[in-house]
């Protein structure tokens, strides 16, 4: 099935909407990842170019090689300002057409060309609908091996659903890297604090009360820092086992040298 016939506004309107194509820049999963963390709207709000000049926007998200998820239909209501860094601002407006399907249509447009930003009466009958899910494209925890995640990334994806319930009621040890240098830190988390608490310490403060992390201030540790799991514990886990674990890791990444890592006992 073809979008426009899922969706007839688009083709009533085609002459007054702009695709939107996202794709990042340095990632191209970044707008994937900003919608399933509710931020796409305010996202695509920031252009670098004045590119939605006509009424209606029509939003794709790159999920895979020509697949794109439905992101919606918005209302372009005009540039409002420039950002410090020079980008514009646009004021925009989710409408509720097609809503049914946002987050949850996959659509396939062979793209391959670089343009991102396209009229979309040239391209209308090259949409085509290839999937529909039954719950909208949200947030998931990657599971506990696979977490390997910056600062700034942290601080987004730990507000969500699926990573509070993953990692509020486990015990574990874990692993801060410095990327420019680096250096290691190796912590643990235990008694009624769990993994969850004790990450959300060091995005209020980077430090999570650390001597040798609050040297480093905090705009160095949001642009430098990464976190990971080294070993996860049930929550009745004796505290006494992670300690030990803790100190084992500590010992086999030499963290305790200063030459590699910060911790300081």
């Amino acid at each position: 099935m073809k979008l426009k016939d899922m969706i007839p506004f688009l083709d009533e309107h085609k002459n007054d909407i702009k695709v939107h194509c996202a794709i990042g820049r340095n990632k191209v999963f970044e707008p994937l990842d900003v919608f399933k963390l509710g931020n796409f709207k305010e996202w695509q709000e920031h252009q670098k170019n004045k590119n939605f000049s006509r009424p209606y926007i029509l939003s794709v998200i790159y999920c895979g090689k020509d697949e794109w998820l439905f992101a919606g239909i918005y209302k372009s209501l005009g540039v409002i300002g420039v950002s410090n860094s020079g980008y514009f601002i646009y004021e925009t407006e989710l409408t509720d057409i097609g809503a049914e399907y946002i987050g949850k249509a996959v659509i396939r447009f062979e793209k391959g060309f670089r343009q991102s930003y396209l009229c979309f009466e040239k391209h209308i009958e090259n949409f085509y609908l290839i999937e529909l899910y039954r719950d909208a494209c949200k947030a998931a925890f990657p599971g506990y091996d696979k977490v390997d995640i910056s600062w700034k990334d942290l601080s987004e994806w730990i507000k969500t659903d699926s990573w509070k319930t993953a990692l509020e009621n486990q015990k574990g040890v874990y692993l801060i890297t410095d990327i420019s240098n680096g250096k290691r830190y190796v912590g643990s988390a235990y008694g009624d604090e769990m993994i969850y608490g004790r990450w959300t310490s060091y995005i209020k403060n980077g430090h999570g009360g650390n001597a040798e992390l609050k040297k480093l201030g905090f705009d160095y540790i949001k642009t430098n820092f990464k976190y990971s799991l080294l070993e996860i514990f049930k929550s009745t886990a004796d505290d006494k086992i992670i300690l030990e674990r803790e100190s084992w890791w500590k010992d086999v990444l030499m963290t305790r040298n200063k030459r590699f890592g910060y911790n300081d006992n």
